[in-house]
């Protein structure tokens, strides 16, 4: 994901709104997303449970579209560096979960997958700002994690704007990627704040066609990037 163009759109749909039961079908259904948003909880750094280490594994192996894990867990330093060893194209830790994340960061590209670094709502861009080198993407997060079909929480655009100003100034990089409440409106808002790359599940997985949801976000979030850099 590092050195994404600015004005290109990224759509990663979440299967935590696919059905569980049939998932090698879901992904089939987003065969041109840029890839595969898979939300891993553990009940103890969020108050839900989802899918471990395993299930991955063979998601991975099926998968059309790369997957981009999203590793909501405690512990994270110990956990992640797995994730990676598994194939993942990229490997995304919450900094409120990693006693180390400079040295998390680097074991991830170690192990050849693209590292991330998420933060929830609440959590400050700035502390973390002299550390964007050694990131791909920065995931700031638009709802508090562990759940899916949330509102999106425009009290994070000021903060998408500073890490953008920070990325920008910096010459890096670094992806910014959202996700939480994104739909066909407030992508707009989010990729007008620097955005560019897009989690959205119950608005890709909730349409009828969820391929021609992905092509709408995706042009939705386009326009308004080009516009942007205009």
């Amino acid at each position: 994901m590092k050195g994404i163009p600015v004005t290109q759109c990224c759509i990663n749909p979440s299967i935590l709104s696919a059905d569980f039961v049939n998932l090698e079908a879901e992904l089939k259904r987003i065969s041109n997303a840029d890839a595969v948003h898979v939300d891993v909880m553990d009940n103890h750094f969020v108050p839900n449970l989802t899918i471990g280490l395993p299930v991955v594994q063979r998601i991975q192996a099926v998968s059309p579209v790369p997957l981009d894990a999203h590793l909501m867990i405690a512990d994270a330093d110990r956990w992640a560096p797995g994730f990676a060893d598994a194939g993942l194209a990229s490997v995304t830790f919450h900094a409120e979960a990693a006693i180390a994340p400079i040295k998390l960061a680097r074991e991830l590209r170690a192990r050849g997958a693209k590292a991330g670094m998420a933060l929830r709502p609440g959590t400050p861009v700035e502390p973390y700002l002299d550390m964007l080198s050694e990131l791909d993407m920065l995931l700031i997060m638009t709802v508090e994690p562990g759940f899916g079909g949330q509102a999106f929480l425009d009290v994070t655009l000021p903060k998408i704007r500073r890490a953008r100003k920070a990325i920008d100034g910096s010459g890096i990089g670094v992806a910014i990627q959202v996700d939480g409440g994104i739909t066909e409106d407030t992508i707009a808002r989010a990729a007008e704040a620097g955005a560019n790359v897009f989690v959205a599940g119950s608005a890709v997985y909730g349409a009828d066609d969820p391929e021609a949801a992905i092509d709408r976000l995706r042009q939705a979030g386009s326009e308004t990037l080009r516009s942007s850099a205009e």
